[in-house]
């Protein structure tokens, strides 16, 4: 029997050898250096859950066969052909690049052996994830059922099992835009902001033996001001009587041990805590076994972080993010987390980390993972590096600008959303954020962005914040706010700007998205007969370097304005979005890593005086400007009293399309203020003009939100005294309002 056993692996070792050779990504586009690392005898092949560790383990992926037949067709006799597994049907890396239709499904088979090891335990079959529906079947019987496309799943399949070669059968179906189930920017015809659809097995499936009693989730919570952390856990089919042990060390010298009984929950003491942050992403680890009569049931190694997420009030008086009772800004990057070779599975987890490494050299602190969950080593990665990350709900719904779906930004109601839909998404939401809680550099919930799909919302927003109080909550990124959760936040491209705090008190004023500028870098396109776009698009890096640093000068001021956290669109190109920081192939950077770093670095100035107004906007409350639809003559942004062409009227004033208008106001300066900013809101070509001098030049297309321009290095124009601001806008783009104020810092 030895004999054959060897005998029956050896051919098993040639025929995956055999395969390997065989197997090549497919298509055309452009990839990633990690494709070329990529085999059948390697893919994904690290341990994929950092944060509950178990030495004893099988990974499954590798060279799946998989068939594409019509919907509700019988399981298949026969296969079309080999995929690699964990890589989407679609994707060039899973050797199949093959779109899967809303009326058929995905059949994968494989088989695979158990270690004689494992005959006296339980099994139990993990999928990190597969999209959208998937059915398990173990030797010919029916295991169960999933739906949802971002979430892990696991069954116990220990009664499904027989001797010797176990065959797995995974049925898929996914609809994709065709139906309102969450999916993130996944969409049969990409286009915009849309990407390439993802169906099937996409994160990594394996097998774990299992005693009875062994810990099947635990969840470390941190609390600093008590120098405590309480672990919650829950076993897998307990018997009772079972003590826990636990070991808990930093930086390898042991700094906690106790046994007691088993509890779901219960707190130990943590002398003399090492925060974590960004900058000291201090990692505790520990040790913990379950233990009954003697008997060690089971172990397993993971890691927590003493730290704390809160809003607070700044020396200002403005509410801000806190981590450790500190205020701290968030500045990050959106992450689509894309790629042209893998799609939503990144090549390899080197290419994981390297976006991430790359990100965190150029002084952001942050990532808002964006309408996508990624793989626990992810957030594994930014815990150990030092990461903060706003962590979104893949959205769903059927199109943009649908009458209801799409909720507007102004719309009095939110969408009714079926109610077999509402439950799924709030199921798939929880399942998200239960598998996620465990990660300490996740310290904001997205549920909702844009108006994309959005119901409900101060229902599914407050039972966010209450399922989880130890995280903040940005109930609504973007769009159509509800006056609930823990932030107001706008979007503005390319911006910067923000709602005004004053509105708002008690919440933090965020800026979830801007930025978007573009620069297609020719040879790493993903199709140069699309249109490469930007919310901006420059055709040169020079130009790029230069608005890139004219945004974030923009942005500085908004902090003395309330600003708690700015979120830059994005890290990497995403087939024809072209307003990475990276090229899609992740092969240049487009910003250089030391200017991105002094560029950032004010961002995080401490002591920033607060904002005091030398010329009030009418934003909140009705100010006055002094405004003429005609020339007001020579000098006119120089006299005061002014011209007689200009009218004293109340803000912001109405512009009509193609009309041009001029608009001065006069301030006083006692003492020359350190810096100085506008807030804008126009639509068209404006030039501003201090004490005569131009200052400004350039067309302005304001959008919900007022932008920001930080005029600081004009100071030298004031004199002491009355001064004067005049503005000029011509080639109005569209009926409108103009407005403008300005304020010292």
């Amino acid at each position: 029997m030895k004999r054959f056993n060897s005998l029956f692996f050896l051919v098993l070792a040639l025929l995956l050898e055999a395969n390997a050779q065989t197997w090549q990504p497919v298509g055309d586009k452009i990839k990633t250096r990690w494709a070329k690392n990529v085999s059948p005898t390697n893919a994904w092949h690290e341990y994929p859950r950092p944060q509950l560790v178990r030495q004893d383990w099988k990974n499954l992926n590798g060279l799946w066969e998989y068939a594409i037949l019509p919907k509700g067709s019988a399981q298949p006799k026969q296969f079309q052909g080999q995929i690699l597994v964990p890589y989407a049907v679609e994707s060039s890396l899973s050797g199949v690049g093959k779109p899967l239709q809303p009326e058929q499904e995905l059949w994968y088979r494989t088989s695979f052996a158990l270690p004689k090891t494992w005959s006296d335990k339980n099994a139990i079959l993990h999928f990190g994830a597969v999209d959208w529906q998937a059915t398990v079947y173990l030797n010919g019987k029916k295991v169960g059922e999933h739906k949802g496309g971002s979430d892990p799943f696991w069954f116990d399949v220990t009664k499904y099992l027989s001797k010797g070669n176990q065959e797995l059968v995974v049925q898929v179906w996914d609809p994709t835009d065709s139906d309102i189930q969450p999916r993130g920017k996944q969409i049969l015809k990409p286009h915009g902001f849309w990407y390439t659809a993802v169906s099937g097995i996409w994160q990594t499936v394996w097998l774990e033996p299992l005693n009875p009693a062994a810990i099947q989730t635990l969840v470390p919570e941190p609390n600093i001001d008590q120098k405590q952390i309480t672990f919650k856990s829950s076993l897998y089919k307990p018997k009772g009587k079972e003590q826990m042990r636990l070991k808990i060390s930093h930086k390898g010298k042991v700094v906690a041990e106790q046994e007691i009984p088993y509890k779901p929950e219960f707190s130990i003491n943590i002398q003399d805590p090492q925060l974590w942050s960004p900058e000291y992403p201090n990692l505790y680890q520990f040790q913990m076994e379950i233990v009954r009569g003697g008997q060690v049931l089971d172990k397993v190694d993971s890691y927590f972080a003493m730290r704390k997420i809160a809003l607070g009030k700044d020396q200002n008086g403005y509410t801000k993010l806190f981590l450790n009772n500190q205020p701290y800004f968030h500045w990050g990057v959106l992450d689509q987390g894309w790629w042209p070779d893998g799609l939503l599975t990144p090549p390899t987890d080197a290419a994981l980390k390297y976006d991430m490494e790359v990100v965190k050299a150029m002084g952001y602190n942050t990532i808002r993972k964006h309408i996508k969950v990624e793989p626990a080593r992810f957030y594994f990665h930014a815990d150990t590096m030092g990461l903060l990350v706003w962590q979104d709900m893949p959205s769903g719904f059927l199109r943009l600008n649908h009458p209801e779906q799409h909720v507007k930004h102004d719309a009095e109601k939110d969408w009714v959303r079926p109610a077999a839909s509402a439950v799924q998404f709030e199921q798939e939401w929880k399942s998200i954020m239960d598998n996620l809680k465990f990660f300490p550099s996740i310290v904001v919930w997205v549920p909702f962005n844009e108006g994309w799909g959005q119901y409900d919302t101060e229902r599914v927003v407050n039972w966010t914040m209450k399922y989880d109080p130890t995280r903040l909550v940005d109930g609504v990124s973007g769009w159509t706010d509800r006056n609930v959760g823990h932030m107001y936040d706008a979007h503005q491209y390319p911006g910067p700007s923000i709602e005004p705090a004053t509105q708002n008190q008690g919440r933090a004023i965020v800026l979830g998205e801007f930025g978007g500028l573009g620069y297609p870098v020719q040879d790493h396109l993903w199709d140069t007969g699309k249109r490469n776009w930007g919310y901006r698009t420059y055709l040169t890096n020079n130009e790029l370097i230069d608005e890139y640093t004219r945004l974030l000068h923009n942005t500085y001021p908004l902090v003395a304005r309330g600003l708690a956290a700015a979120i830059y669109t994005q890290t990497s190109d995403v087939e024809g979005e072209v307003n990475g920081l990276l090229t899609y192939d992740r092969e240049i950077i487009k910003i250089p890593v030391a200017t991105a770093r002094i560029l950032h670095e004010p961002l995080f100035y401490k002591n920033v005086k607060k904002r005091e107004y030398l010329v009030r906007d009418s934003e909140v409350e009705p100010g006055h400007i002094m405004a003429s639809y005609t020339h007001p003559g020579a000098e006119w942004n120089l006299h005061n009293p002014f011209a007689a062409a200009f009218k004293k009227v109340n803000g912001p004033v109405k512009v009509d399309k193609g009309q041009n208008l001029w608009a001065v106001n006069s301030f006083m300066n006692n003492a020359t203020p350190d810096n100085m900013a506008l807030k804008l809101f126009a639509r068209g070509d404006v030039k501003v003009y201090l004490n005569g001098h131009l200052i400004v030049n350039r067309y302005t297309l304001t959008k919900r939100h007022y932008d920001e321009i930080n005029i600081s290095e004009f100071t030298k124009f004031l004199k002491p005294g009355k001064n004067v601001i005049g503005f000029e806008l011509t080639n109005t783009v569209e009926d409108s309002e103009f407005d403008f104020g300005l304020y010292q810092y």
